[in-house]
């Protein structure tokens, strides 16, 4: 399984696809903050990618609630509903899914707290781009992380 998920710059929105043991692999573009996980993925065709991933190899991608409705391929919590409870499976499944995902979490982390640049940073989005994809080549690079 795969992990998606996004690291929110000042005013940008980069979605970041971990290996699953929560390395990350790629970073996307940036988007503005202000637009949903799910329509920055699919700018990037990483939906469409991801759900064929799923289908071909049936390879998941585990995400949070921000893809709930992004197809087949993802596997994300199951959302509270309204007025009620959760059933015990659902409890379980959900203990799962938010387990992975602090392993994934790593990914965003990694870079933002080993590159200060990535904290704060308020540039325009190509620049922030720039930014994430170089801080992700030399994360590799110095963890010997590129083979």
């Amino acid at each position: 399984m795969w992990w998606s998920g996004k690291h929110k710059h000042h005013g940008g929105n980069v979605q970041v696809i971990s290996a699953p043991d929560g390395w990350p692999i790629w970073v996307s573009p940036v988007r503005p903050g202000r637009e949903h996980d799910t329509t920055c993925a699919r700018t990037h065709g990483l939906v469409d990618a991801l759900n064929r991933l799923a289908s071909t190899l049936d390879i998941l991608t585990l995400t949070d609630l921000g893809y709930e409705n992004a197809d087949d391929g993802f596997r994300h919590p199951v959302k509270k509903p309204k007025g009620g409870e959760l059933d015990d499976a659902q409890q379980t499944f959900n203990s799962v899914i938010r387990g992975v995902h602090a392993v994934a979490e790593r990914a965003n982390a990694l870079l933002e707290v080993t590159f200060k640049a990535l904290r704060r940073v308020s540039l325009d989005p190509r620049g922030i781009t720039r930014i994430a994809r170089a801080a992700l080549v030399l994360l590799h690079l110095e963890h010997g992380r590129t083979t």
